[in-house]
């Protein structure tokens, strides 16, 4: 039986040597992408490599003691420039170092998570990269434990020593957009919670709660609704607001996502933004530049915030007896055109005016 009759599975690293013409050796240099192999010798091997279907078993290797030079990285999901973003910076970062990135998508589901994290320990990959994890509390013994190098990206609250945490200031960049709009006059500012599991949600409530405190304004439970970062829900959010008898003159969505929702629901309840409504956001997405008007928002570095978390797992398995670190990047508020000083009597169109 020849070898290229057999399984892909069942094909060796000696039976590229061989086919190659080369030694055990050199295919495994040219295997771990070692830099001492002739530039027309890894030519050769990888071409045998793709005529016999050779898969590296990269938990093989992990398992023999070396590196598999992937990454895993856990996502809520896919669906959105912000995870998209940080996700480009996290590559960017492996790609120079040379390592592979392995993503996988929880749709926040708490168990997926888990599971996957659990898979990702046993060999799957060197280390792990978690975006706004839900359900850390279930594994972070283990991780911790197994010594099993890891970054959390925008989630702060972590009671161990060894896990590294990267995030931006949620809590003063929401703080900084409710003062904005209360500079602005504004003194009901209805305001969209995102997924409370989260918490950069939680950082960010606290924030526009604590800037109603400073101003002596009222927090008004009927002006607070929740959310879940997606832009049905902000548009859900934005129609009860607007039903309101006495609704806000501005709405601040915990993301832009979600303020894209609330722009869709103002402008086809006939009021205008911002004449009528202020609605400002959360994260500056390349979209919120782009739509009509200019989404005013707060900006998160999120390509930076995932070179840094990539930075800090690659200097983890470097250095194991490292201790972990918090990393915390400054928001910015970038004003546009969605919002504008508050006026009296604004909010209800004339011919719902009237009906009150």
């Amino acid at each position: 039986m020849t070898t290229r009759g057999r399984k892909n599975s069942s094909i060796t690293i000696v039976d590229v040597a061989r086919e190659a013409g080369v030694s055990y050796s050199t295919v495994s240099r040219v295997v771990n992408d070692n830099s001492h192999v002739r530039p027309e010798t890894r030519a050769r091997v990888l071409n045998a490599m793709l005529r016999l279907g050779y898969v590296v078993n990269q938990q093989a290797r992990s398992l023999r003691g070396g590196r598999s030079q992937v990454i895993g990285v856990l996502v809520p999901d896919v669906g959105n420039t912000y995870i998209g973003a940080i996700i480009q910076g996290i590559d960017s970062e492996l790609a120079a170092r040379q390592y592979h990135l392995m993503l996988y998508t929880t749709h926040r589901r708490k168990t997926k998570e888990s599971a996957y994290v659990t898979t990702i320990t046993r060999g799957m990959a060197d280390g792990l990269l978690l975006l706004l994890p839900t359900n850390v509390e279930a594994y972070i013994e283990s991780l911790q434990k197994l010594q099993f190098p890891h970054v959390l990206v925008d989630y702060q609250h972590v009671e161990n020593a060894f896990t590294s945490t990267v995030q931006s200031t949620n809590w003063q960049g929401a703080y900084d957009a409710t003062r904005y709009l209360i500079e602005l006059g504004h003194r009901r500012i209805g305001y969209i919670v995102g997924q409370r599991e989260m918490q950069c949600s939680l950082d960010r409530l606290a924030g526009y709660r604590a800037a109603l405190a400073d101003a002596g304004l009222p927090i008004d439970p009927e002006l607070i609704y929740p959310g879940d970062f997606y832009r049905p829900q902000g548009y859900m959010a934005a129609n009860h607001f607007l039903s309101l008898p006495n609704p806000p003159t501005a709405i601040f969505a915990a993301n832009d996502l979600s303020a894209f929702g609330v722009m869709d629901a103002v402008l086809n309840s006939g009021r205008r933004i911002p004449e009528d409504i202020s609605v400002i956001g959360f994260d500056d997405i390349l979209e919120a530049g782009h739509v009509h008007p200019g989404l005013t928002t707060v900006r998160q570095p999120l390509e930076e915030m995932g070179r840094v978390a990539a930075q800090l797992l690659l200097k983890r398995l470097d250095n194991p007896d490292l201790p972990g670190e918090r990393v915390e990047m400054a928001t910015e508020l970038i004003v546009r055109d969605s919002c504008a000083p508050a006026r009296e009597g604004v909010g209800i169109p004339p011919e719902v005016s009237r009906r009150y």
